[in-house]
């Protein structure tokens, strides 16, 4: 069975920095493109970032200089680091994998809730 589990969510005040890790299990990690996403109260879920098998990046306007995302696929994990928090960071931040090759296979972690407030 496939799996993705995130931890490192919480509390912060704004103008913190928390780091969220996905530890993936039952793929084979280095062929899937992985990616952070969030959704908060009333909102669409929007991509947050992006690494491919190859190691580029991509980041949504909102957070480019502020979060840094990266790989390891020797521990089958990804992680994303995150600066200078503001309030609308709140959300639900999920972890997912798209196979490279065939993005019609893709899965889920169930979520780690970041909250921004002072």
């Amino acid at each position: 069975q496939v799996q993705l589990v995130e931890s490192g969510g919480g509390l912060v005040q704004p103008g913190g920095s928390l780091r969220l890790s996905c530890v993936v299990s039952g793929i084979r990690f280095s062929i899937y493109t992985m990616g952070w996403y969030r959704q908060a109260p009333g909102k669409q879920r929007e991509l947050v970032a992006a690494i491919t098998s190859g190691g580029s990046t991509h980041y949504t306007d909102s957070v480019k200089g502020r979060f840094t995302v990266s790989r390891d696929n020797a521990k089958n994990t990804i992680e994303l680091q995150m600066n200078s928090l503001k309030p609308e960071d709140t959300a639900v931040y999920y972890c997912n994998a798209v196979r490279s090759a065939d993005s019609r296979i893709s899965y889920w972690g169930q979520g780690t809730q970041v909250t921004v407030s002072s």
